[in-house]
């Protein structure tokens, strides 16, 4: 089989999408398949000629364009098999803003929150400080800072053109689950040794952060956290897999702070941490997600 492997573009995360497009292509290699990896480019004339000449396109972009749900919706007109969610499922996903109101809907607890923009004559906070400022858009920790007082944020230096989210910071134990085909992952518990949260370098520096999987949490909670990340992934339309991120608090509350449509996908990240705890070492994983895109074209 030949796959067509994309990974880079022009998002901030693009150098993270990279480094694990390497791993899945050697393990794309290993487990005998054909695997072109292409930087993407705005070209996309010549993105659709490569997509058509390959029997599979495997998706590891990160932020936008790529999670947003764009080359979804054009592999999805053109009848090309993919991983992982839809145009629409994506893009909800991405958009904390939207995401987060499903869940609220759904009675589903996430930090209360509101949308801010530099050229905003006035913002309403969503409580007390320190509150949490991240781009409404993107992912992996970029561009998150904690704001402990309001001339904080003012002094922020902000791009105009970007929609941040304000979030309430919620103190507590940081846990992730993964979904994958339709059935909740062991979860893990992070704890960041570089920063008080998990952040940009926690995530991706080295001894940024333990990571236990599966979590040493109480059998409850355990259960309570698949449940609502299978619950979150049916809400937003999600398919074949996805990452749900939580904070815990000391009072028993479990909150959702957002969906990953196309996680880390190294050997050593948290969802292929996840899959490994059930049996399924990176190669199986890549193939069972080859698979599921595979059947749902069929």
């Amino acid at each position: 089989m030949r796959i067509l492997l994309v990974a880079g573009g022009w998002s901030s995360e693009r150098e993270v999408s990279l480094t694990g497009a390497q791993k899945i292509k050697e393990a794309m290699e290993k487990l005998g398949y054909e695997a072109t990896l292409w930087d993407l480019t705005p070209d996309y004339d010549h993105f659709l000629k490569l997509a058509k000449g390959h029997d599979f396109v495997f998706l590891n972009l990160h932020g936008l364009p790529g999670e947003d749900g764009s080359l979804q919706a054009l592999l999805d007109h053109f009848h090309i098999p993919y991983q992982g969610s839809g145009p629409l499922g994506s893009y909800l996903a991405l958009n904390k803003a939207l995401s987060k109101q499903i869940f609220k809907s759904h009675n589903l607890l996430t930090p209360p929150w509101t949308l801010y923009k530099t050229s905003m004559s006035s913002c309403s906070y969503p409580g007390p400080f320190p509150l949490v400022i991240k781009p409404n858009l993107g992912g992996s920790s970029i561009d998150l800072t904690i704001i402990q007082e309001e001339k904080d944020l003012k002094q922020l230096s902000l791009n105009p053109e970007v929609e941040y989210l304000i979030e309430e910071y919620v103190e507590g134990i940081e846990l992730t689950c993964g979904v994958l085909d339709k059935e909740a992952l062991p979860p893990v518990l992070i704890r960041p040794k570089k920063s008080f949260f998990f952040d940009y370098k926690s995530k991706y520096e080295q001894n940024g952060a333990e990571e236990i999987c599966p979590a040493p949490i109480e059998p409850e909670l355990t259960q309570k956290l698949q449940e609502t990340a299978l619950q979150v992934h049916k809400l937003l339309g999600l398919k074949d897999y996805s990452r749900t991120d939580f904070i815990y608090t000391k009072d028993k509350k479990l909150y959702i702070l957002e969906v990953n449509t196309l996680p880390g996908m190294t050997p050593t990240s948290l969802l292929p941490q996840e899959a490994l705890a059930i049996g399924l070492d990176f190669p199986d994983l890549i193939k069972k997600l080859i698979e599921l895109g595979l059947k749902k074209k069929n």
